[in-house]
């Protein structure tokens, strides 16, 4: 952990050429004496490292100083700083991880190409907080400690226990043997096994978690995208799930794709509209999803669907008409 943190201090500061110790503090989320302690070890092993004083002082490297490390070219570099661009820190708790390759990727570039990456990676923003509804985007937390044992669990290869609070039950305790790591709209899931029998549990709800140290039983090798896909169909035809028929104005798209379960199909309709075909957790779900819509969209199957709208159009015109 420290041989880390010390290659990240020294890119650091060859990135910014003169850094404070609360400035290097901050960077690596550590305290200042520890950082001082890292400046001495440097400067011990050979690192030309050495300190400014004065009110625009602080630490900096002799000119000329540069690490080895592999490089790369201009695409290669812009690609990681542009996915880097994201909410990293919100990707299996890998935020620091991220933050730390992404310094050695800078400094990996020649001189000529590492300013112009760096310019060319601000100009592209990946899932902002809001989109241009000003709608704020609902991201589940994990407790960073809890990610990191089932991260370590699910590398390893070992047996899981975590403490889980299914909806709508007492959150209790489960020994499982994890297959992988999947990350959907914001939302993290474990994919598990639990006494041979497949599951799927979302990591927001996971309380506490504990690495056992037998080894997991599970194949060597794993295609999760299949996996993912196979699970994802046995939920949707689980269950009360209600698939519907949808033709609607395609300027209200996000706002039905925000509340629904899944999209089967779509495809252009008449009138200069969109039909798609949707699943809903239960009718009251679907009910309640196109209510919002007003007439911009259109339930044209299950006939339980328009019927519930109609009666409920015409309880809310009755309670607003005119007074007999």
């Amino acid at each position: 952990m420290r041989a880390d943190r010390l290659v990240s201090l020294v890119l650091l500061l060859r990135r910014h050429g003169r850094l404070t110790a609360g400035a290097l503090a901050r960077e690596l989320e550590v305290s200042t004496r520890t950082v001082l302690r890292d400046i001495e070890a440097l400067s011990a092993a050979g690192v030309p490292v050495y300190a400014e004083r004065g009110r625009h002082g602080g630490f900096a490297l002799l000119p000329g100083f540069r690490t080895e490390l592999t490089g790369l070219n201009h695409d290669e570099a812009l690609a990681l700083l542009a996915a880097g661009s994201a909410r990293g820190e919100q990707v299996f708790g890998l935020g620091p991880a991220l933050a730390s390759a992404l310094r050695k990727v800078v400094d990996a570039l020649p001189e000529s190409h590492r300013v112009t990456a760096d310019d060319a990676a601000r100009r592209f923003l990946v899932d902002p907080e809001t989109d241009l509804l000003s709608r704020r985007t609902v991201t589940e937390g994990v407790p960073d400690s809890t990610m990191t044992v089932v991260r370590r669990a699910v590398l390893a290869g070992h047996r899981l226990r975590i403490r889980y609070a299914a909806t709508d039950q007492e959150p209790r305790w489960r020994t499982v043997d994890p297959i992988g790591l999947v990350t959907v709209r914001d939302r993290a899931y474990l994919l598990a096994t639990r006494s041979g029998e497949d599951r799927t549990y979302r990591l927001s709800r996971v309380l506490t978690a504990e690495e056992l140290p037998e080894a997991a039983r599970r194949p060597n090798r794993v295609d999760l995208d299949r996996i993912w896909r196979e699970r994802s169909a046995r939920f949707l035809s689980g269950g009360d799930h209600v698939a519907v028929s949808v033709r609607m104005d395609p300027a209200r798209r996000e706002e039905l794709l925000d509340t629904v379960l899944a999209v089967r199909a779509e495809e252009p309709d008449a009138g200069g509209r969109r039909r798609l075909e949707v699943t809903f957790q239960d009718l009251r779900h679907a009910e309640w999803a196109l209510w919002r819509l007003g007439t911009d969209a259109e339930a044209l199957t299950p006939r339980s669907l328009r019927t519930s709208l109609h009666d409920r159009a015409v309880a809310l015109a009755a309670r607003y008409g005119p007074s007999s």
